[in-house]
């Protein structure tokens, strides 16, 4: 909870102007920087006050919409981690909203040089809260993870006036195509204030995805003109909808960089504090990100930072969860990754987080860095090792089923550790990170030329297949193969227990071409291509989302108990798997069958989904009378077609 004794920080507008309030324990002092409403004119520049608990702060007479950003003074010592450098404007790490979006320029990084004619300009902003409200998202609902501009761009019923940006979200045909194929919530890739890695300009490029940023609270112009209030009306029509929200921020590192990057907030105004740095040399800065830098997510004052960020995503927006980007930072101490840590205990102790839903990807480059399984129970938390799984499975990888299993389970082995009773996985197959899904069925391996690195960047393992159809030389048949492949693979990932995460445009077929490492194509690579996309895969969708939702086997989140019949694996014969089935190198067919709730009849039932990656048609048994199938017209027992998922139902 924010501390009563402590100012708050940012700019507040009170009865008597604007209290400006700042952070900063090295600076000798700072200057605020109040600019003309162009944002290109410095109109007056006032020392701060030092106060307590280094806060330094200044009410002045300016009023709400006035352009301002700091200068902090103070040792100028690379080496030791101090840069501070008056030339330098410095955004507010409390802005709510920037003039302008941020650009590389040379000066950025340069000593002396100065900056405020190309750095964007916070704005004092005043916001009424929102209506509280309960999380609309449940954990074991669909997650459906978006980036603004790539989603909305080439939609051909968005007006041109908002294609690429938060408010395309809201339109009636958006919210249509996520109904129809069963969104309980959107994720937002990162909407605030990012900075392209210098690398990216040489070569044309710029980056798409937002996850660099600057600004924790601030809304990136580019994606979100309005501000907070285009994203809370938003949230609030796809509220309306029954559809939740999640944005997915980043506090682990900042497009400040390396030694070499540039200096925009909180290197200028308190290195030391704000980012790790090696413990006997104060001069390098920690990298378990890959960045260049690590924010020091245990000291009080970034953890403050940080809570007061998500606060003022629920209070202003009524946001209804987070995604955390490489979550084990916000539990690193100096001796580890620590799940009881102060920063992850505050995020659900704070009397606003307590019930939001928060989402953690775990694993990092630092020591320790993979935590999947190890998050506090109140974090749901990406699964790689089942997206792994699944799809070594459906390549065809030697001896899998078991682990295929696992996925299904809801993967017991990871998250039942630390004596906890349910899952909390979220099941993804493919995320923004890597392949899309149709491309993991058309790539052997990866092809990230276009991004200027000569195919090096991203990652070299994927389980990917290129399925090709062998002898075939007819595109079209080679198309249905690798549909094919993609509705069993989506059939898979629906019928797994837990939350489960689709990545937009994966539903009809999205490519990019090979690229898995698409972050910094910002044109037709990544944006979705709706004429392209396939009505066939897009109605297997809505089919299994619909089946999803029917019944309650999938979104419960307790394990199998092994003591009981609620699940059962049965090979093609009817009969209980052997280990001699689990163990076959080429993957026995199976049954799993669990029992569950039909929501349509209110009465108990039997679901039976069939597996069969092999390349034939498998005769099926299932045990006793009255299977139905669902969404084809196989009989009992079925021929079980070639790389396929076949659900059953037993009233």
């Amino acid at each position: 909870m924010p501390n009563p004794t402590v100012p708050p920080l940012g700019a507040n507008p009170t009865e008597n102007g604007t209290a400006f309030c700042v952070y900063s324990r090295h600076a000798s002092h700072i200057d605020l920087c109040l600019f003309d409403p162009t944002g290109n004119i410095q109109t007056t520049r006032i020392p701060m006050q030092r106060g307590e608990n280094d806060i330094h702060h200044i009410t002045t007479d300016a009023p709400p919409g006035t352009r301002y950003g700091f200068r902090a003074d103070g040792i100028y010592a690379p080496d030791h981690g101090l840069w501070f450098d008056p030339s330098k404007l410095l955004l507010d790490p409390y802005a709510t909203q920037i003039d302008r979006p941020f650009t590389h320029d040379p000066a950025l990084l340069t000593f002396g040089t100065d900056t405020a004619s190309i750095m964007p300009k916070a704005i004092v902003s005043q916001y009424q809260p929102v209506k509280r409200q309960p999380p609309l998202f449940s954990p074991g609902g669909l997650i459906y993870e978006i980036a603004v501009k790539p989603f909305t761009m080439l939609h051909p019923d968005v007006p041109e006036a908002t294609k690429g940006t938060v408010a395309a979200l809201a339109h009636p045909a958006i919210i249509a195509h996520l109904k129809n194929i069963g969104v309980d919530a959107i994720e937002l890739m990162p909407i605030t204030a990012w900075i392209d890695e210098r690398h990216l300009p040489p070569l044309g490029l710029t980056n798409g995805w937002g996850y660099n940023p600057v600004g924790f609270m601030a809304l990136d112009p580019r994606l979100c003109p309005g501000g907070i209030k285009e994203l809370r009306e938003t949230v609030a029509t796809l509220h309306d909808n029954g559809i939740g929200v999640i944005l997915d921020l980043v506090f682990n590192h900042t497009g400040e960089s390396d030694h070499f990057g540039s200096t925009l907030s909180l290197r200028g105004l308190d290195n030391l504090t704000y980012y790790r740095h090696l413990p006997d040399d104060p001069g390098t800065l920690v990298n378990d990100t890959g960045t260049g830098n690590t924010v020091a997510c245990d000291h009080s004052q970034v953890r403050q930072l940080i809570v007061d960020t998500l606060r003022h995503f629920v209070a202003h927006a009524g946001i209804d969860g987070f995604r955390f980007d490489l979550a084990p930072i916000l539990g690193r101490t100096s001796t580890g990754f620590d799940a009881t840590s102060e920063t992850l205990a505050a995020l659900h102790t704070d009397p606003l987080l307590h019930d939001r839903v928060m989402i953690a990807e775990p694993w990092d480059i630092g020591p320790g860095g993979y935590q999947l399984g190890n998050f506090p129970e109140n974090f749901l938390e990406w699964n790689d090792r089942a997206r792994d799984d699944l799809r070594r499975y459906w390549r065809g990888d030697a001896s899998t089923t078991g682990a295929l299993a696992d996925a299904l389970a809801g993967s017991s082995p990871v998250f039942s550790r630390h004596d906890r009773t349910e899952t909390r996985s979220v099941n993804f197959l493919a995320a923004h990170d890597g392949f899309t899904l149709f491309d993991l069925v058309s790539h052997a391996h990866k092809h990230n030329e276009a991004n200027g690195e000569d195919n090096r960047d991203g990652h070299n393992e994927n389980y990917s297949w290129n399925n090709g159809v062998e002898g075939a030389t007819d595109d079209k048949a080679i198309l249905t193969a690798r549909i094919n492949d993609v509705k069993s693979m989506l059939s898979t990932l629906f019928a797994t227990r837990g939350t489960i995460m689709l990545t937009a445009g994966d539903e009809g077929g999205r490519s990019q071409q090979g690229n898995n490492n698409a972050y910094c194509q910002d044109n037709a690579v990544t944006w979705v291509d709706w004429s392209a996309l396939s009505p066939e895969l897009i109605e297997h969708t809505a089919f299994l989302s619909s089946l999803r939702k029917r019944f309650g086997a999938f979104s419960e989140m307790h394990f199998f108990s092994p003591h009981t019949d609620d699940i059962c694996w049965l090979s093609p014969s009817g009969e209980p798997m052997t280990a001699t089935n689990w163990e076959n190198p080429q993957g026995t067919p199976l049954a799993v069958i669990v029992k569950t709730h039909d929501t349509t009849t209110d009465e108990p039932a039997r679901l039976a989904i069939l597996f069969n990656r092999t390349g034939a048609v498998v005769p099926f048994s299932l045990p006793g009378e009255g299977w139905q199938a669902i969404g084809t017209d196989f009989g009992n027992p079925a021929h079980l077609p070639a790389r396929s998922v076949v659900f059953y139902l037993k009233p």
